[in-house]
């Protein structure tokens, strides 16, 4: 009896990772595949719009490390202001604890490249591409923009941008290599995954609050 239900066990556990798997499979390529005309690293191939929302991280990796996808996004971010396509800009990441700052990190790095502050708005709540998307229309009152980041970031924050009724673009900062972002690229895969999950369940931000205008 033991071993018929070990069996069993075995059999169920095998059906689930293959169904995962097979669904990890589609999760991926759909989102690449509907986004793909909406993604690019040459500037001019973007419209103009009035904001750009640049997705955050940590400007140091937890050795204490330069961040090469922080670098390239500030870089990538910096390069868009300055070829006019957009006036300012939303910088949305985690500042979940006193001591962990994306989004200044990220004002404080596109001032020193020459960026006005003014132009600068923070979206301290930013805790997933989720929040950061549909707060930039519910927030901040953007229902078209460019997003910030790398490539297969950016193919997940349109696809659920697009999933919201918001229309939006994606600039491709520099890509790490994938020796160094191995990690990244591995939890990406899963990320693409439940984002089919969130909208099944109507997932929300975690914090919503006031409107803030962009003059």
């Amino acid at each position: 009896m033991k071993k018929k239900t070990l069996r069993k066990m075995v059999l169920f556990l095998l059906l689930f990772i293959t169904v995962v798997t097979l669904f990890s499979v589609y999760a991926n390529y759909k989102i690449e595949k509907s986004t793909q005309s909406f993604v690019t690293d040459k500037i001019e191939k973007l419209p103009n719009t009035k904001v750009a929302v640049v997705l955050g991280t940590s400007p140091n990796l937890k050795n204490g490390f330069q961040n090469y996808y922080f670098t390239y996004r500030i870089q990538a971010a910096a390069e868009l202001y300055k070829s006019g396509k957009v006036s300012h800009f939303i910088l949305s990441g985690d500042h979940g604890k006193k001591n962990y700052n994306e989004p200044e990190a990220m004002k404080l790095a596109l001032v020193k490249n020459g960026i006005p502050a003014n132009v600068i708005y923070l979206d301290y709540a930013g805790f997933r591409t989720l929040d950061s998307m549909i707060r930039a229309k519910e927030i901040f009152g953007q229902s078209k923009f460019i997003v910030v980041s790398q490539k297969f970031h950016n193919q997940r924050a349109i696809y659920i941008a697009k999933q919201n009724g918001i229309e939006v673009f994606g600039y491709n900062a520099k890509d790490v290599n994938k020796q160094m972002g191995f990690k990244t690229n591995v939890r990406e895969y899963f990320a693409r995954t439940k984002v089919f999950i969130d909208n099944w369940f109507s997932v929300k931000p975690k914090f919503l609050g006031e409107k803030i205008k962009i003059k």
